[in-house]
């Protein structure tokens, strides 16, 4: 939560800045937020090789049945939640934003002192497809040497967005929005924010209520009771803010829903790396907000969007245990996919990062309606 204060401080304080600060002073804001803007692209191929290939080889050989359809039912949780939400949101945003958007403008007028360009090692959709055959493959063959250069090198990149982004985030945030305040685009813009994170909690609630009324109607249980058993993780996501942190109170709310302890344990802890429908939700409602309010940029269609979603699924694994780590895996897609620049990119970490508590506890309440729907099916094939 103290992570939350200090990007409210930074928005704040941004805009305060932006609306009296002379040109110069808003010059070297802007050098600034374009050297990190850099550095923060230059540490998302980083962020897709190591968590990814890191979290696939933690998940070995065994359990395949149990891994199988975990792994199943969490991915079409995330990408069904996703289209939920980009199909509220075409409904509802459009509604906030009467003038056809274009308020976050991608091209500002004010230039940096200088340019520092720092190129990434390689590109995301190349990032991933590495992370895919290294982390598979490791699965495969004994590799121990192999898989401790992963998990170390996992550490290292946690280490560098614990250490270095994470506390600059605020100043970058604060920088962005002292940009739109002096180019007079920022009430507007954060005007339509506010009820965007709104809807997006709602619409948390709506998928997690779905989730249990599958999982009753799959095992007869009481979907509504089954919920309530699960609000302790959902208030302790609430106020940890990590999916990983969470788990042992997952875990002993799963049981109390008469999940058997092995798949419990099993399935909340595999769940918590790759379930993150809460997330999902988050990020498809603020990008279509931001593409509503940047100029350069439209509302995506849905054919755009599903391969956006799909790829989301895929590419946050193992992200949760980073705060915000979520939106941070997001951003090549983001940029490479939708065509967010730099302005819509930090708008987006701004907005996911307001509400990464509501998304986190999202992921986790619906773990348990996930090892409810593993526990019925595992019995089935046993």
């Amino acid at each position: 939560m103290k992570l939350i204060v200090k990007l409210l401080i930074g928005v704040v304080l941004g805009i305060a800045v932006g609306l009296v600060a002379p040109e110069f002073l808003i010059r070297i804001i802007v050098t600034f937020k374009e050297i990190f803007g850099q550095f923060l692209g230059f540490t998302i191929p980083l962020i897709i090789v190591f968590f990814i290939i890191s979290g696939l080889a933690s998940f070995g050989k065994e359990s395949g049945k149990m891994l199988g359809v975990t792994s199943a039912i969490a991915y079409s949780s995330t990408v069904l939640a996703g289209t939920l939400a980009f199909f509220i949101a075409m409904i509802i945003i459009p509604m906030l934003v009467n003038d056809g958007g274009g308020n976050a403008e991608e091209t500002a007028g004010f230039e940096p002192y200088f340019e520092l360009t720092i190129d990434p090692i390689m590109g995301v959709m190349t990032a991933l497809v590495l992370a895919f055959v290294f982390g598979i493959g490791i699965t495969r063959i004994h590799t121990p040497t192999i898989r401790a250069f992963f998990d170390e090198g996992k550490e290292i990149v946690e280490r560098l967005i614990w250490k270095i982004i994470i506390p600059l985030l605020p100043f970058y945030i604060a920088s962005i929005f002292a940009e739109l305040a002096a180019d007079g685009a920022v009430f507007r813009t954060l005007q339509t924010f506010g009820v965007v994170l709104i809807m997006a909690v709602i619409v948390h609630w709506i998928w997690i209520l779905i989730l249990y009324i599958v999982a009753g109607g799959l095992t007869g249980r009481n979907p509504f009771l089954a919920l309530k058993t699960m609000l302790p993780a959902y208030f302790t996501g609430l106020g940890t803010m990590s999916s990983a942190a969470t788990i042992p109170v997952t875990v002993r709310q799963t049981k109390q829903n008469n999940v058997v302890d092995g798949v419990a344990d099993s399935a909340v802890p595999l769940s918590a790396t790759i379930h993150l429908a809460g997330s999902t939700i988050t990020i498809v409602t603020c990008s279509v907000a931001v593409m509503m309010l940047t100029e350069g940029l439209s509302l995506p269609s849905f054919a755009t969007m599903l391969p956006f979603i799909m790829m989301l699924g895929i590419i946050m694994i193992a992200a949760p245990g980073v705060p915000g780590g979520a939106v941070m895996a997001a951003l090549g897609l983001l940029g490479s996919m939708l065509g967010f620049g730099e302005t819509a990119l930090g708008l987006m970490i701004a907005l996911y990062m307001a509400q990464d508590s509501f998304g986190t506890a999202a992921n986790v309440t619906g773990d348990g309606a996930i090892a409810i729907m593993v526990d019925k099916f595992t019995k089935k094939m046993n």
